[in-house]
């Protein structure tokens, strides 16, 4: 319990004493939400002081509810008002937060709650050409200045790859776009088109490292024009195009289509739209291609809250939908699956070491609700890969009939070409 939780849970103790015991009801509600959380390690006190604890075992936190509104809130709808009363402050964790966060996944794994169908209704709206810009803007182009913070000086936003433990998070992401161009297989000279390239830093390491030339697409205004400045300041203009546009728009003829972090954001009304994407620009023989995308094992929409406030219009798909849906239509071959979750959930154990490292200064940009709803975010996000409540899945495909594929897996893992 941190030393402010502390002395707020204090007072709301000597107010409780002064001001007599809280109201059956109350008692009554929080029973309800205590018994709502199954066999989570977590316990409840109330804005008197009030405390109930789980039916077993020990406590890894308790949830500080400070009225009744939040109270109420909690039991109506508890996976989407959890993040809005701890992002306002109506809520607070007496306790680790991720420690807390990754305790809970673990028991609620237990009771099959990762099995059972969404406990709300999930309302999806159609990701449109018009709608898939809204919700990009809204987390991506929140400003260069907030992500530089606490990604990597490369600014990469999406799973690194730690081939050997210890390793550091700049060596990490330079290691998961070698892996990606080796399952590639990229050879110099070879034609790439990226759909959802970030802020550009795979598609400059294919140019580097590998010798081939890239057309990176990307509706992030912010992301598309940092990239072009970076690829003009080395001398790679001439081999990287990054074009301001969607996906869905994306023409010509390719030897390789590669996806990093965009599938979860296509929305699953469009998987077809993008398998038809692939089929057109990739060339008849020997194209081939790969999808990185945070999945699940299990058909589930994305937490509530963070749909609505992180990633709106998001939906990690398991791998039967993306490979049913966007792959199998066009008679597209699968080479090779691989699950980086862990991988992941060290990730966001940096990121969220270095976040919480410049705290201060997201705070001066853009307040304190905001650094509690990243906070949790990112704790959450780390919890859910590290529980396996989310995967991350790489899928490499070609062209059926290739018989240019890799006989073993070594050229996975040996010196980069």
């Amino acid at each position: 319990m941190n030393h402010k939780a502390s002395t707020e849970l204090q007072t709301l103790e000597r107010e409780s004493s002064r001001n007599g015991h809280p109201r059956a009801l109350d008692r009554w509600m929080l029973s309800l939400l205590q018994r709502g959380f199954g066999r989570a390690p977590v316990g409840f006190v109330l804005w008197d002081g009030t405390q109930t604890s789980p039916p077993e075992g020990p406590v890894a936190g308790r949830l500080l509810v400070k009225d009744r509104r939040t109270l109420v809130s909690l039991l109506l709808d508890p996976e989407l008002n959890f993040g809005e009363a701890y992002t306002t402050g109506r809520l607070e964790v007496l306790g680790d937060l991720p420690s807390m966060l990754e305790e809970t996944y673990r028991a609620w794994e237990k009771d099959g709650r990762s099995a059972r169908p969404a406990p709300r209704l999930a309302v999806r709206r159609p990701n449109t050409l018009r709608r898939a810009r809204e919700n990009i803007h809204h987390h991506y182009d929140i400003g260069n200045e907030f992500y530089r913070l606490w990604l990597d000086e490369q600014m990469l936003y999406t799973c690194a790859y730690f081939p050997v433990p210890g390793e550091t998070l700049e060596r990490a992401q330079v290691a998961k776009m070698d892996h990606v161009c080796r399952k590639l297989r990229l050879r110099p000279g070879d034609r790439v088109v990226e759909a959802g390239c970030g802020w550009g830093a795979l598609a400059l390491h294919m140019a580097r490292h590998y010798g081939t030339e890239v057309k990176a697409f990307n509706i992030s205004t912010e992301q598309v024009r940092y990239g072009r400045d970076r690829a003009r300041s080395e001398g790679l203009d001439g081999r990287v195009e990054f074009i301001e546009d969607d996906y869905r728009n994306i023409r010509g003829r390719f030897d390789v289509f590669v996806s990093v972090g965009m599938l979860e954001h296509v929305g699953k009304e469009r998987y077809s739209a993008l398998g038809e994407v692939i089929d057109r620009c990739l060339r008849a023989d020997g194209g081939r291609g790969l999808l990185h995308f945070i999945g699940r094992d299990r058909v589930r929409p994305l937490n509530a809250w963070v749909r609505r406030r992180i990633f709106p219009g998001a939906y990690p798909p398991t791998l039967r939908e993306a490979l049913g849906d966007v792959l199998e239509p066009r008679g597209l071959s699968v080479l090779d699956v691989e699950n980086l979750r862990l991988h992941y959930a060290r990730t966001l154990e940096h990121w969220l070491a270095r976040f919480e490292g410049a705290v201060g200064q997201v705070r001066a940009m853009f307040g304190e609700p905001f650094v509690r709803a990243w906070r949790l975010y990112l704790a959450g996000s780390r919890a859910a890969f590290a529980t396996g409540w989310m995967q991350l899945f790489q899928v490499v495909f070609a062209r059926p009939g290739d018989n240019e594929i890799p006989s073993t897996r070594d050229h996975l893992y040996g010196e980069r070409a």
